[in-house]
């Protein structure tokens, strides 16, 4: 990930830091997160191991291609809005899915997250698996190009540094029917200062200009 716009540690926001980082949690970036490809993102952890590093995708940043232009055979299951995602700047050109499936099994082609109980039927679908095999379980999906990836100790160094928040992870966070107001909206469910960070303006230059 590259380096921030500015040190972020300086202006209070380590005070907001939530608990460490676990399959299943979101990481909000802080409003001064200035490397364009994680602006304003709100990021769920799929994948976190102390040796082996964070996988994440990005939930609030959804294209113009329709899924159907490149996975046709799934067009039918995709939740609204039906396009690719951006999941993140590593391998932009692989695919990846992930999928709410109801009841109690584990259908072929699905892995359930190891995270919070409330995800407990989210998980990762294999997109070559036969669409008609998962069909009559699936509930949601939503399809994602490339995903965020940190090395062992790259994102605790970013947290620390007071890059991201990190907060519980809702249901419909995923599957989000307006998802470019998704950063908005985890941020004002949140307690205490974190709920203001909500209303931080675009560009908070103009705001002091206008008081100039």
């Amino acid at each position: 990930m590259g380096r921030m716009a500015r040190g972020l540690a300086d202006d209070g926001y380590m005070d907001l830091m939530g608990p460490d980082p676990k399959a299943g949690r979101l990481l909000v970036a802080t409003p001064l997160l200035g490397d364009p490809n994680f602006r304003r993102t709100v990021i769920l952890i799929v994948e976190h191991e102390e040796t082996e590093g964070t996988l994440g995708v990005v939930l609030n940043r959804p294209t113009q291609i329709p899924v159907g232009r490149v996975l046709e055979q799934w067009t039918g299951l995709a939740t609204d809005p039906s396009v690719v995602f951006k999941g993140g700047p590593v391998a932009p050109s692989s695919a990846l899915a992930l999928a709410l499936v109801p009841g109690n099994e584990e259908p072929v082609g699905w892995r359930a997250l190891d995270g919070a109980p409330s995800l407990a039927r989210l998980g990762l679908l294999d997109l070559d698996t036969p669409p008609r095999l998962l069909a009559p379980a699936i509930a949601s999906l939503r399809v994602y190009a490339g995903y965020a990836g940190w090395s062992p100790g790259q994102l605790q160094a970013e947290i620390d540094e007071g890059a991201w928040h990190i907060v519980a992870a809702e249901p419909g966070d995923v599957f989000a029917a307006t998802p470019d107001a998704l950063w908005r909206m985890v941020l004002r469910r949140q307690e205490g200062e974190m709920a203001f960070l909500a209303t931080y303006p675009d560009d908070p230059g103009l705001n002091l200009a206008s008081r100039a």
